[in-house]
């Protein structure tokens, strides 16, 4: 099994590293346009490895993709990390040249790799991959729902002061501030609704909460957060890598399913070997399904700026 993560700023290196931690493939491949930043990062794993009982080769490499050959699942967070202020629609027209450029020259050298996009906006890059490659749509899988949710069940094990390891909750939608869609009415504690333990305004407050997570992270660092995205990357691959079928949001490309077609979105769908295997119907109330569509709509206004630039 051979991993390659592109890019290796914040983000990509803390997604190979726990990667390699978990010692999800034999190979795992770090690579950047900066010279040096790759093989620094990577000879620094390497070397903690030694420490950590892990048995992983690690390579950095500097823009070489022929050293991506033959990887079993790609993982791309090219790209230039969201500033403070900056709304991940304005990194449209940087990113999305350099998401297309990736997968293009990966694909010349692992022509059956499985795509993870972590790289923002999240959902138009996602959609930017997959009808640039021509791949089979199970094969392209934006991150995204799976860091929201991370972000859903933090907030809501500090209002419960429970441990999170015992919830259960889901974010659908766009991976954006104002189009992801936390669950709260299907969350549960140990198979118990949320609900039962929170008051409404508590939980509207745990939303809130989550849905600006990325940004609140941005305001007190000054860059986007990198260790829950690299770990949310890194647990993304590992249920495809050993095939385990683990039910999680992942921003997909949706031909009805959820009332929508033509875009990829935050659904609940099934990982594993081949890529997303299934879809899972949430069976959402008239509310939550209005703000699904409401989503949709401020996804695909994103996506039409990828023809205005003509990528």
């Amino acid at each position: 099994m051979k991993i390659t993560v592109v890019g290796a700023g914040a983000v990509g290196a803390t997604c190979a590293d726990n990667i390699a931690r978990r010692e999800l493939a034999e190979e795992v491949v770090l690579l950047d346009i900066k010279e040096g930043l790759s093989e620094g990062k990577g000879l620094d794993m390497l070397q903690a490895s030694t420490l950590l009982d892990c048995d992983v080769k690690i390579t950095g490499s500097t823009n070489n993709y022929e050293l991506t050959a033959g990887s079993d699942v790609v993982v791309i967070t090219s790209g230039i990390p969201r500033k403070p202020g900056m709304t991940r629609e304005e990194l449209i027209g940087i990113n999305a040249g350099i998401v297309k450029g990736v997968t293009e020259n990966i694909l010349k050298h692992s022509p059956d790799a499985i795509f993870v996009i972590i790289s923002n906006p999240m959902d138009t890059m996602t959609y930017l991959a997959l009808k640039s490659s021509g791949l089979p749509k199970n094969r392209i899988i934006g991150m995204g729902g799976i860091l929201d949710s991370a972000r859903f069940k933090t907030y809501l094990s500090l209002a419960l002061k429970c441990s999170p390891n015992d919830l259960q909750a889901s974010v659908i939608g766009g991976h954006g501030d104002t189009t992801m869609i936390p669950l709260t009415r299907l969350a549960t504690l140990s198979g118990v609704p949320v609900g039962n333990f929170l008051d409404a305004e508590t939980l509207g407050k745990v939303a809130s909460d989550t849905m600006v997570g990325g940004a609140t992270l941005t305001k007190l660092i000054g860059t986007s957060a990198w260790y829950a995205p690299g770990a949310a990357g890194a647990i993304l691959v590992e249920s495809i890598v050993r095939d385990q079928k683990r039910l999680f949001p992942c921003s997909v490309y949706l031909e009805g399913e959820y009332g929508q077609s033509d875009i990829c979105l935050g659904v609940p769908v099934v990982l594993g070997r081949s890529g997303w295997e299934s879809i899972v119907d949430f069976n959402l109330n008239e509310e939550e399904q209005a703000a699904f569509n409401k989503s949709a709509d401020a996804v695909r206004n994103m996506n039409n700026v990828l023809e205005t630039l003509e990528i």
